[in-house]
C-alpha cells in the first residue's frame, strides 16, 4: 500500500500563489507516476497534472497549462503542485494520487489517494 498526505492548501486572494505538497509513504514511491486532481462542490474529480516516476515527463490539463506546475522529489517521497495566478474557479479540494498506468488523466487509473487539501480563492 501507499499512504498519501496532502498539505499546503488554504484561503488565498485571487492572483496569489500556493504550493501544495503530497507526502508518500509505504511501497516504493519512485515506481509510480503521480497525479493531482481537484474536486469542486457538486462536480466530478477533475485532472490537473501528472508526472512520471522519474520526473522527466509531465502532463497538464490543457486549460490549466501555464499556471499549474507539478514536480517531485523521489529522495523525499514528495510531489508538489505549484499554482500561480489563482482564480476563484480554482476553489476545490485538491487530491494527489498514485498510478501504475499510463492513463494519467483518468481518476479511475489511480490506485491510492490522499485525503485532500482545501484551496479556497477569494475574489
Amino acid at each position: 500500500q501507499v499512504q498519501l498526505v496532502e498539505s499546503g492548501g488554504g484561503l488565498v486572494q485571487a492572483g496569489g500563489s500556493l504550493r501544495l505538497s503530497c507526502a508518500a509513504s509505504g511501497r516504493r514511491f519512485s515506481n509510480y507516476a503521480m497525479g493531482w486532481f481537484r474536486q469542486a462542490p457538486g462536480k466530478e474529480r477533475a485532472f490537473v497534472a501528472a508526472i512520471s516516476w522519474s520526473g522527466t515527463s509531465t502532463y497538464s490539463a490543457g486549460s490549466l497549462k501555464g499556471r499549474f506546475t507539478i514536480s517531485r522529489d523521489n529522495a523525499k517521497n514528495m510531489v508538489y503542485l505549484q499554482i500561480n495566478s489563482l482564480k476563484p474557479e480554482d476553489t476545490a479540494v485538491y487530491y494527489c494520487g498514485v498510478t501504475s498506468t499510463t492513463s494519467w488523466n483518468s481518476p479511475k487509473s489511480y490506485e491510492y489517494w490522499g485525503q485532500g487539501t482545501q484551496v479556497t480563492v477569494s475574489s
